[in-house]
């Protein structure tokens, strides 16, 4: 019992830092374009965060990406150790690349590490390969599905605004960017939350506190929901900066864009219960509308090193929890 209760403690504690390493997603843009400041607009992402378990719970009706998490591993596999080393070894890559200013994926590092210790426990069998190839794909679907959207928006917001006088249009823009900011936090909340939650029904379910690993608790889903939005609160101000100045120059017209393409994307993923990265879903946004005004206004050397860590994300989480997994079964715990 009491390590079920170390478990919990530090899946939630991932779920702090998951809201404070991807806050810029959502706010980045209402930062760099100042319409609101760094502290009111942590406040905002967080609020809307937490109003996501509602259009999860009584909206959506279900957690659906949470059990697409929960079944990465395959139930004979999941052990205590197992949960243990991934959820350790996605907080260690998390806060690394934190610390670096690296908005990779926390959704990806938690999956990886899963499913890294599972491998080191019972070989790759242990290991749902479907439900992994799916996941791993929308490394590359979701930020091209945000991309694509983005692109779209942008021309139709160019379009219908082509005769308006650009002043009056920024102040529209400026406004309508607490929207959209809003609804990419929903969506964050949404897809974010519930990873952890399917690590924690993994854990409860090692530990024989429920029959399966979809029969969620309710108190699972307010606990994760109300930690990532008090990480949210936290701030994550080195990844804001690159999310916000460095990959283009964004201006509130295409913070709105951007941000809705993202939003739109996060909740075609919530009702395919495909849990994806936020942090590229919004990067793939921000690509896609600064590519509608030119291909030079990217910096993509930038946006290669995203890549790259996109990339090395998984297998890089995975290798750490085997080796944590190791080490937890040499000592003994």
């Amino acid at each position: 019992m009491t390590l079920l209760f170390i478990v919990i403690a530090l899946a939630l504690m991932f779920d702090f830092i998951n809201g404070f390493h991807d806050a810029a997603n959502s706010i980045a843009t209402i930062v760099s374009t100042k319409v609101l400041t760094p502290f009111l607009a942590v406040l905002w992402a967080a609020m809307f965060n937490f109003v996501a378990f509602f259009i999860a719970k009584y909206i959506i009706g279900g957690f659906g990406i949470a059990n697409t998490v929960a079944k990465t591993v395959f139930e004979n596999y999941i052990t205590m150790s197992v949960i243990l080393s991934g959820v350790i070894a996605a907080i260690i890559w998390n806060l690394f690349t934190w610390w670096k200013g690296i908005p990779s994926s926390s959704s990806h590092t938690l999956i990886g590490g899963f499913a890294g210790a599972a491998i080191a426990f019972g070989g790759f069998k242990a290991v749902h390969s479907a439900v992994v190839i799916k996941i791993a794909s929308f490394i590359v679907l979701a930020p091209l599905i945000g991309f694509v959207i983005a692109v779209v928006i942008t021309i139709l917001i160019m379009h219908i605004c082509r005769k308006v006088n650009p002043h009056k249009a920024e102040q529209w823009f400026k406004k309508l960017q607490l929207v959209s900011s809003g609804l990419l936090s929903i969506g964050h909340g949404l897809n974010d939350s519930q990873k952890v939650m399917g690590i924690i029904a993994a854990a409860l379910f090692a530990s024989g506190e429920i029959p399966s690993v979809t029969d969620i608790p309710s108190w699972v889903a307010v606990a994760c929901f109300s930690m990532i939005a008090m990480g949210t609160m936290s701030g994550g101000w080195r990844i804001v900066k690159t999310m916000g100045t460095k990959i283009t120059k964004v201006t509130p017209l295409e913070g709105v864009a951007a941000e809705t393409a993202g939003a739109i994307t996060l909740f075609l993923t919530e009702i395919w219960k495909i849990p994806v990265s936020t942090t590229h879903t919004i990067a793939g946004a921000i690509v896609g509308v600064g590519a509608t005004k030119r291909l030079s206004a990217i910096r993509w050397g930038v946006t290669v090193n995203l890549l790259w860590a996109w990339i090395i994300t998984i297998p890089v989480s995975a290798l750490l929890a085997m080796g944590i997994y190791k080490l937890i079964v040499f000592i003994g715990i």
